[in-house]
């Protein structure tokens, strides 16, 4: 049974009424909930400490050290959910992929995936993969309690191009090759690891997971009709295969204006939002029954306590229609930023929409 059920005739459980879990629902929240992408790890000095001399990969599969990282946020901001401390190509790792993510550049594949005959190395996932998630979710759930934990996995299209490319990409040349010169190739590239990302998804959920995240970081590439042919299927297969748990979805892309309403589609209930589009709108290109998550431009916690609080407000106050909203920023935290200034964020949010 996951953390968000509440069946009948049962107790809900610890974190069923959360304000995170209440907003994802579009229900009255208490305050407006807060989290941030990429709140667990480099910004923060005790990140830093743990993960000293260990790989990246190799700090996703220690269940112990995942557990401290996920949890430091939570202790530092006051923060309503923590995520899981991973990275998306985990689940590619697991089933055999020749990867590694190398410090300044990202995922790296050893042999890129481009012609039917390389469908065969990517294998489905199983539970036995990854134990050590299974292992880390038993830990955490424990020490958070009345806290949501956020799993997450990459999605098809976004995994898909770091395979095809070989690794982080400006202009997706390679990819977008593929998907229009092999649209057969491409679709069952994209079902194969739509399939792998909801068996990993399927792990984190039935080790605990409040909700999950799909990140499709790198689809704001792609017009809104390519979307639609090209990608939206895989990833409404991934929601699609996790809805029976009821946990609710989040679905988050960078640069997705356009495609805001069919992150919706694709089977979301939660849509994050980038900085670029304000609530409002966004919520206009959504359209209703669904809640939305974001979006203050994670640069602005540079500009001082003065700035990030007048743009804050300016997202509340876009937000202060909506079903349910979710604050966070509108990519992840920056390396860089000061952990203060999210601390001060947290609490300022909490202040300004305390019910």
């Amino acid at each position: 049974m996951s953390a968000n059920q509440s069946p009948a005739g049962k107790q809900p459980t610890a974190t069923y009424d959360s304000a995170f879990l209440r907003a994802c629902r579009r229900e009255p929240v208490p305050h407006t909930p807060v989290w941030f992408m990429r709140q667990a790890g480099r910004s923060l000095p005790e990140y830093l400490k743990a993960r000293e001399g260990i790989p990246m990969l190799e700090s996703c599969m220690r269940p112990e050290l995942v557990a401290e990282i996920t949890l430091q946020p939570v202790r530092r901001h006051g923060v309503d959910a923590a995520v899981y401390f991973s990275d998306i190509v985990v689940p590619l790792k697991a089933i055999g992929i020749d990867l590694d993510i190398k410090p300044g550049v990202g995922p790296v594949i050893a042999e890129p995936i481009r012609t039917r005959a390389d469908l065969a190395r990517l294998r489905q996932l199983t539970p036995e993969d990854v134990a050590y998630v299974t292992e880390a979710f038993g830990l955490l759930t424990r020490e958070l309690g009345a806290t949501p934990l956020i799993g997450f996995a990459g999605a098809p299209f976004t995994l898909a191009s770091y395979l095809v490319e070989g690794g982080p990409s400006r202009n997706h040349e390679h990819t977008k090759a593929l998907m229009y010169g092999d649209p057969q190739l491409w679709a069952d590239l994209l079902d194969r690891l739509a399939d792998i990302t909801a068996a990993f998804l399927r792990v984190q959920i039935e080790a605990g997971a409040s909700a999950v995240q799909l990140f499709d970081s790198w689809v704001g590439a792609l017009s809104p009709a390519d979307y639609r042919r090209s990608v939206l299927p895989a990833s409404h297969k991934v929601f699609e295969a996790v809805s029976e748990y009821g946990v609710p979805r989040v679905h988050f892309g960078v640069g997705t204006g356009e495609l805001l309403g069919l992150l919706g589609e694709a089977g979301a209930d939660v849509v994050g939002v980038d900085w670029r589009v304000p609530l409002d709108e966004a919520a206009r290109r959504v359209g209703p029954g669904k809640a939305l998550q974001g979006n203050l431009d994670p640069a602005v916690l540079f500009a001082g306590r003065e700035a990030v609080e007048t743009k804050t407000r300016e997202i509340l106050d876009a937000a202060a229609g909506l079903e349910g909203h979710v604050f966070n920023l509108g990519h992840g935290v920056l390396p860089t930023t000061d952990p203060d200034a999210l601390t001060r964020l947290t609490e300022y949010v909490h202040t300004q929409t305390a019910r």
